[in-house]
């Protein structure tokens, strides 16, 4: 087959079989006009270099296989193939390695620059359920899908906003005085709870959900890229909500963290408050029957 036909059916580039071909792993037969002409076997060729190197093979690695499809052997018990396979996972290894510690690093200094930021006083405690009939004020926020969330104008419909105290991470200690803040805990169940229930809550009447604490962004798009949340998160490091608001807090030595409740608004109005929450893990049920109610009855 021509040059042209062998891009076609290996869906790759006249460029790339060219190079291919320079540096010996699949070269065609030259006819007596000049034009190339490559075997039949040269597709399965190609498609080994690729899929090869969508593993991370540079070209040069794949040889060995690429070698073993013209002898026709077995490349899964080529030595050369196996010590092949066995670097490249080294090296994958290694760069995981590498690029895991960046990623602690850079949460590091996210976790510790939030931290030197002092949290605003928050406003006199008041019973969130006042918080009924009026719309939240005019706060801008971002949120861990990277997108701007303004409280006073979050859009039509009902959006469910649930605020928690904090989550941890897989093998890092929780924050000091966690233990000590009655009801921090439990968080990640709540928010594994509210994604398993995510499509069911939209379903029922919510027009959006977010989840909202006073963690840093880091911990958040931790959490959300692990969980694979389906809903954003917004960091509120400066409990600014609780300030303007007067949401409660929990406050142990210097550590404070949000009070746990669930804001249901619609159109930018508060029309329900759950507070307090006894079972976070089941939450979103609760949630979801009061939304299906409000919907049968309205």
């Amino acid at each position: 087959m021509r040059v042209g036909e062998l891009a076609r059916r290996t869906r790759t580039t006249v460029r790339a079989l060219r190079y291919y071909e320079s540096v010996g792993l699949v070269v065609p037969r030259r006819l007596s006009n000049g034009y190339r002409e490559y075997d039949p076997v040269a597709e399965r060729q190609v498609a080994q270099i690729r899929e090869l190197m969508a593993l991370g093979l540079a070209v040069e690695e794949t040889r060995p296989f690429v070698e073993s499809i013209a002898d026709g052997t077995d490349t899964d018990v080529c030595a050369a193939a196996v010590a092949t396979f066995r670097s490249a996972v080294t090296s994958l290894q290694t760069r995981i390695g590498e690029l895991t510690a960046q990623r602690d690093a850079l949460n590091a200094r996210i976790d510790a620059a939030a931290g030197r930021v002092s949290p605003v006083v928050p406003a006199i405690p008041a019973d969130p359920s006042s918080l009924i009939g009026n719309g939240l004020p005019a706060l801008d926020f971002y949120a861990t899908d990277g997108r701007p969330v303004t409280m006073s104008d979050l859009g039509p419909g009902r959006s469910v906003i649930f605020v928690y105290p904090l989550t941890g991470r897989p093998g890092v200690d929780l924050p000091r005085g966690l233990l000590e803040v009655h009801g921090a805990r439990g968080s990640t169940d709540q928010a594994m709870w509210l994604r398993d229930h995510h499509a069911e809550l939209l379903a029922a009447g919510a027009a959006r959900v977010y989840g909202l604490s006073a963690q840093s962004t880091g911990y958040q798009r931790e959490l959300a890229h692990r969980l694979r949340l389906p809903y954003p998160l917004i960091p509120d490091p400066k409990l600014t909500l609780a300030a303007a608001t007067g949401l409660p807090t929990l406050t142990s030595g210097d550590l404070t963290l949000y009070d746990r409740l669930t804001l249901v608004i619609a159109d930018d109005v508060v029309e329900h408050v759950f507070h307090p929450i006894l079972d976070p893990p089941s939450h979103a049920l609760e949630v979801m029957s009061w939304l299906t109610k409000r919907r049968s009855a309205g």
